[in-house]
């Protein structure tokens, strides 16, 4: 048994060094989303520009291509049909206008009835976001724009707010989240333009707003062109300003150029441009664990991602990093615990001075202190906020942010980091459900009933406990993982779910961790046989990634970079 696994840590092993760029980092691949195709499309059709109507109609017929037998479209071409997915794809067909796509639509409006089980489709989107109006706003304006909802129908925005520090937002209760400003802004102008009627003393504090809030609009927006990398939120911007009145404005001509360099060769469009920063720290952790070097020229990378100001988003103070090397990357707390942990592993390479090495992870440290919620635990960007999902303290950050506390205390031995993490093991205590699991925030199930995935968060929470042994792993976690393992050897996000490489390659590694537990040592092994079979040249992703609001993807690289690390943990090199 050991022999194959010792293969097939090899042969994953050389898969992934070939995936480096020229660079010396890993920039991976996202799948192509709906979603996004739509939105990029419905932003082409509401500017008008003559040089985007091939990339227009490139987007529609990929759309075309890639519906469901339902007659509806998912986040993903792997996903089933769902109603945001749909709105938006039928919002774009009907903006861009003709009748060479009108059965397509009229079954697509079939499949939106019934999913909105009878609803307004304005109540049927508003009740699936609940309080978060991040995304839904949007997707509604999108929809009235092409005459699929009513403009009466959508809740206001209050622009005027976007002319505050952003510090201060959360004393207004806002629900939009901070680094979704862009949308704030422009939705909110067409918003104040389109619905009738309201608070006439409120329409003359929105009339006077408007010149700061472009004015703040344009200082937000990355030298890209594209807000948070993500092609839906500046789709949004774009056909926000566009078709309030401002088709020629800057930020809309900036907008247009980051979704051109989005669309793909087949007309799709992905979710966001790469997660090159949490690939290339998590390939640096996989490699390590199974014993290969890593290119100091890798690291010097790493180590230049880090932000050095201000964040004009969320406000974030300097030290921390992002998903991505790219402009419209926001610092956060997994991204930043991810590079810590690639920077400070014993076997780290040395790369740089001691001394900027120190400084770095010094200001890491302190950036993810600040952001330790009062429960103890991590959010994703703000701090203290704990009412929108991404604002709120998660285990499987929490338990990400330990690891790179702990490992990161050689360096940089602030009396800080041993009180925090012992808050964050408290958390993570009170957040452990009942059946020993944990549920992650960033990464889900599109096959379990609520979408969650619990071996996937109890995956990554015991990584903190192997991290540091005084602290003991509750049993019951340990029990969770085994008692989902399938007759294959692999594992899914739960019980009964079928096996996946990312669920399986996340499970082994956890379960390595405790090899005085036979029953785990058994089935790490039997998981890394698993893994073993499955290792190829075409290994395809699952959609087991979350972004805004339920929004599904794929990354063709997750399956190869974890199943590395569970190989080489299993086979005694990490």
């Amino acid at each position: 048994m050991r022999e194959s696994i010792v293969h097939a840590r090899n042969r994953a092993c050389e898969l992934l060094q070939a995936e480096m760029t020229a660079g010396n980092f890993w920039e991976g691949e996202l799948s192509s989303s709906a979603l996004a195709t739509a939105t990029a499309a419905s932003a082409f059709s509401a500017c008008g520009r003559e040089e985007d109507h091939a990339r227009l109609n490139r987007n529609l017929c990929w759309l075309a291509d890639n519906r469901n037998p339902d007659g509806g479209w998912g986040d993903t071409t792997d996903s089933a049909s769902n109603l945001p997915a749909t709105v938006l794809a039928l919002s774009a067909f009907s903006l861009a206008g003709g009748a060479d796509f009108s059965r397509i639509e009229a079954e697509g409006e079939e499949y939106l009835s019934r999913a909105a089980g009878g609803k307004k489709l304005a109540d049927a989107i508003l009740a699936l976001y609940g309080e978060d109006r991040t995304f839904a706003v949007p997707i509604l304006c999108n929809a009235a724009l092409a005459g699929l909802a009513d403009w009466d129908d959508i809740p206001a925005l209050p622009l005027e707010l976007s002319a505050l520090p952003s510090s201060w937002l959360k004393f207004f209760r806002l629900e939009v989240v901070s680094y979704a400003l862009p949308a704030l802004i422009s939705l909110g102008l067409l918003l104040h333009r389109k619905k009738a009627g309201g608070n006439p003393l409120t329409g003359v504090l929105r009339n006077a707003a408007i010149p700061a809030a472009l004015k703040k609009l344009a200082s937000i927006q990355p030298s890209g062109g594209g807000f948070l990398q993500a092609a839906p939120l500046t789709a949004f911007a774009a056909m926000g300003l566009a078709e309030a009145g401002l088709p020629r404005h800057s930020v809309v001509d900036r907008c247009l150029d980051f979704l051109r360099q989005s669309v793909r060769p087949d007309g799709s469009v992905p979710i966001d441009t790469d997660l090159s920063v949490w690939l290339t720290s998590a390939a640096v952790s996989a490699l390590r664990a199974a014993g290969k070097p890593v290119p100091v020229e890798t690291l010097r990378w790493l180590l230049g991602q880090q932000h050095k100001g201000i964040h004009p988003f969320t406000a974030s103070a300097p030290g921390g990093w992002a998903w991505t090397h790219r402009p419209g990357g926001v610092p956060d707390a997994d991204d930043t615990a991810g590079v810590l942990l690639a920077l400070t592993s014993d076997t780290t390479e040395v790369f740089c001075e001691k001394e900027e090495l120190s400084q770095a992870v010094a200001s890491g440290v302190n950036w993810l202190q600040r952001l330790q919620n009062r429960d103890g635990g991590w959010p994703t960007f703000c701090r203290g906020w704990n009412r929108l999902p991404f604002d709120r303290s998660s285990a499987d950050l929490t338990a990400h942010v330990i690891r790179a506390l702990s490992a990161s205390a050689a360096y940089f031995p602030s009396p800080g980091i041993s009180p925090a993490i012992g808050r964050g093991f408290e958390y993570l205590r009170k957040s452990l459900n009942s059946d020993g699991s944990w549920f992650p925030l960033w990464f889900g199930s599109q096959e379990t009933p609520d979408k969650r995935n619990p071996v996937f968060g109890t995956a990554r929470v015991l990584r903190a406990y192997d991290s540091c042994p005084r602290v003991e792993a509750p049993t019951a976690s340990v029990e969770f993982l085994l008692s989902c393992r399938n007759t294959d050897g692999g594992w899914g996000a739960a019980s009964g779910v079928k096996s996946t490489i990312e669920e399986t390659a996340l499970a082994v590694t956890a379960l390595s961790g405790f090899p005085g537990n036979e029953s785990a040592r058994q089935a790490a092994l039997g998981g890394a046989e698993f893994l073993a079979r499955n290792i190829s040249d075409q290994m395809n992703p699952s959609p087991i990634g979350l972004y805004f609001s339920q929004l599904w993807y794929g990354e063709k690289l997750y399956p190869l970079i974890w199943s590395v690390e569970a190989l080489g943990r299993v086979a005694g090199c990490g």
